[in-house]
């Protein structure tokens, strides 16, 4: 069974295939994802690392946690589930006023 774990605090030059490197050294690292903003497409300083086992995700913690990849001190933890937000009241006016 696979466990997501949050990396934060990562450089904005930092890549997939560095955090690859660096994971797989405590397991099988299954998936990767770097989080870019929305608008701009520029990294926002975090993303998620999926390992294969629980024990490999452990371990990742226990190794990574505070460990200084690309002069920045990494943040590794569980990944918390989604929260799951209301979606913004809809308008259908495009932007104009409603005339009463």
């Amino acid at each position: 069974m696979t466990k997501k774990l949050h990396v934060g605090n990562l450089s904005f030059d930092t890549t997939k295939e560095q955090i690859q490197e660096l994971f797989s050294q405590a397991g099988q690292v299954t998936e990767i994802t770097l989080v870019n903003d929305r608008d701009s497409g520029r990294p926002k300083g975090f993303g998620f690392v999926e390992m294969a086992t629980e024990s490999a995700a452990q371990e990742a913690i226990k190794r990574f946690n505070g460990h200084t990849l690309d002069e920045r001190e990494i943040v590794v933890s569980e990944a918390r589930p989604r929260e799951q937000r209301p979606s913004p009241p809809r308008s259908f006016d495009r932007g104009r006023r409603n005339r009463y």
